[in-house]
């Protein structure tokens, strides 16, 4: 696999979205592209009754939620059409997780990735679903599309560990992009093993991680029961969202404004630095469905 060095500079001191955005084209599909003169849309959707009270996803709940959430990103009325849409039953499809183990991919929301796949018609064979183990996975070296989904999390490098930085492990050498806070993670987004591949990105929002120190800190204080999927074509538009919720969430604990340290400036030189997609909130379309209770955007 293919491997690039960042170049690293001081550009954004703050996670205020620049007025600037650029236009997300990927080789998707016909009709996933955004069109110049169109918002980016991204999907928001929330229920009361996806946890149990072990904090566990309903497996029923969860499905409808994504199913309805990507049948409204492409204003289809039948999910499944919606997915046939997204997905070719010739289509060798690479389903990218996380596997931190404290905040992982939730395993029954991959398995529901994985059933619409198949349901489109392609060979569970041609269906790979991991995190680290991208590089010498045969699926994903010959993989024709990628769904990209993991939860939301503050992190100590890069300030969010979101959908822009689950793609960190297609790189040779991941601890390149670690400098300058991350800030030009949207490079890896050109490898050819990754370029013009990702259908679908999915932010998880069951329980985020707001607030985090150092590297590996994680304290169920600071998680909360938002029980919400983001949902989009543009990875840099979701993020960008997402962060928009974070700092919701923040000011609402704290009491008090409390940036992103380190701000997530890779999320906005995404766009400004790399035109991969749109993190201008004045350029997203925000569709909100489901539970509004605290839904803090």
């Amino acid at each position: 696999m293919s491997d690039k060095r960042q170049t690293r500079r001081d550009f954004l001191k703050n996670t205020a979205a620049s007025a600037a955005a650029g236009a997300l084209f990927l080789n998707t599909p016909g009709g996933l592209g955004a069109k110049a003169d169109a918002k980016t849309r991204v999907v928001l959707i929330r229920n009361k009754a996806l946890l149990d009270d072990a904090g566990a996803p309903r497996k029923e709940v969860m499905r409808q939620m994504l199913d309805e959430a990507v049948a409204a990103l492409l204003d289809e009325k039948e999910p499944a059409k919606a997915w046939k849409r997204l997905i070719r039953p010739a289509d060798v499809v690479g389903i990218k997780t996380n596997e931190w183990n404290y905040l992982p991919t939730p395993p029954e929301l991959e398995a529901a990735i994985k059933k619409r796949v198949m349901d489109a018609g392609v060979s569970a064979k041609n269906i790979s679903i991991t995190d680290r183990g991208v590089r010498s996975d045969d699926v994903f070296e010959r993989s024709t599309a990628l769904i990209n989904v993991r939860p939301m999390r503050t992190h100590h490098w890069a300030g969010v560990g979101s959908l822009l930085k689950n793609y960190i492990v297609f790189s040779r050498l991941p601890f390149t992009y670690h400098g300058d806070s991350c800030a030009d993670l949207a490079a890896i987004w050109e490898f050819p093993e990754v370029k013009g591949k990702t259908r679908l990105n999915v932010l998880v929002m069951f329980t985020p991680l707001f607030h985090g120190v150092g590297p590996h800190h994680f304290n169920r204080r600071y998680v909360w029961a938002y029980r919400g999927l983001l949902v989009g074509t543009d990875p840099v538009a979701v993020d960008s969202t997402g962060v928009r919720i974070l700092l919701k969430k923040r000011r609402e604990f704290f009491r008090e404004e409390r940036p992103l340290s380190p701000p997530p400036k890779h999320v906005f030189l995404a766009d400004t630095r790399h035109h991969l997609g749109t993190a201008d909130p004045g350029k997203i379309e925000l569709v909100k469905l489901g539970w509004k209770d605290g839904t803090l955007i």
